[in-house]
């Protein structure tokens, strides 16, 4: 859509309800505590709620488990036509994320189907923003977009700014972010969200993403995630040892970052930049490839490395 176009669309609409009964649950999911989420989720499905709260309690207990790579708990709680459209794009989603590259499409073309034969799906929050993650995993961006472009609730406007962001359209991730800090300035997706902006504007702001992300940590517990984003921030400022930190601590048996794509890529290219061992280096690029073969990272590497090897071998004499 057009910038223009975009901007008249967005709007904050009270259609995401904030009770005190998931909050908790919310905030630890956001803040990527995923196992903190189901805990809570658990521990709130043993009081009594309305049936949109309870449907976004399953929702949220299902999205963090995706977090931890449950996928077939998650096919399996979310596939059925007795489940709501919402839990089968998630079931989706866990099938995108376990599939084989070349079975990947065949999985988008389901929630395209599934998108279609759903009369209400336009207006289905849940659904859409479900959907928005798996077109943007399928780097499928104008998708994703048209199903959150309308703002119609805040993790709408979070998913906005993070698509603007990554197609290098800033000044839109920006007025999208005011919406958002307009609807509750000192939520924690609108903190989170502008930690990924100033990142994105480059070193002139990354000391204040990586002061909300600390202060974000300090508050909540570090999990993860949020060590990966602090890492990228103080990369961002050229705090290359600082950054090297973070990851150590993601990569912890606490966190489990080890096997993790996001935290070996950031330690490949912090430990660059340190000019650490090519050994090192090579351990983490070892480990991508065995247990991250179809992340873009590795997937670019490798055909890198094999144009390099046709090329080399036009060169070796007989």
């Amino acid at each position: 859509p057009t910038s223009n176009k975009t901007k008249t669309n967005l709007q904050i609409l009270p259609t995401m309800d904030t009770p005190d009964e998931l909050y908790t649950l919310r905030a630890q999911y956001w803040l990527g505590h995923y196992a903190l989420a189901l805990d809570e989720g658990r521990s709130a499905a043993r009081r009594p709620m309305p049936p949109h709260l309870k449907s976004e309690r399953e929702e949220l207990m299902l999205r963090s488990q995706l977090g931890l790579g449950q996928y077939d708990k998650v096919m399996s709680d979310g596939s059925g036509a007795d489940k709501s459209p919402a839990m089968q794009a998630l079931a989706l989603h866990a099938s995108y994320l376990s599939s084989a590259p070349e079975a990947r499409d065949a999985v988008v073309d389901n929630l395209k189907v599934l998108l279609a034969s759903d009369p209400e799906s336009a207006s289905n929050t849940s659904l859409q923003l479900a959907a928005c993650h798996i077109f943007l995993a399928a780097n499928q961006l104008r998708e994703a977009l048209q199903c959150v472009h309308l703002g119609l609730t805040m993790e709408h406007l979070a998913m906005c700014v993070q698509l603007y962001i990554k197609i290098d359209r800033l000044d839109l991730a920006k007025d999208t972010l005011n919406l958002l800090k307009q609807a509750d300035e000192d939520s924690i997706l609108a903190q989170l969200t502008s930690a990924y902006l100033a990142i994105a504007q480059g070193s002139s702001r990354s000391a204040d993403a990586a002061h909300i992300l600390a202060g974000l940590s300090e508050q909540y517990g570090p999990s993860l995630m949020l060590l990966n984003c602090l890492a990228v921030a103080n990369m961002v400022g050229s705090k290359y040892e600082a950054a090297e930190s973070n990851l150590k601590e993601a990569m912890s048996s606490e966190f489990g970052g080890e096997n993790d794509a996001d935290t070996l890529v950031n330690m490949v290219v912090c430990s660059q930049h340190l000019g650490r061992k090519s050994s090192d280096i090579e351990k983490y690029l070892a480990a991508l490839k065995m247990g991250c073969g179809s992340h873009p990272f590795v997937q670019g590497l490798v055909q890198v490395e094999g144009a390099f090897e046709r090329e080399a071998n036009k060169y070796i004499t007989a």
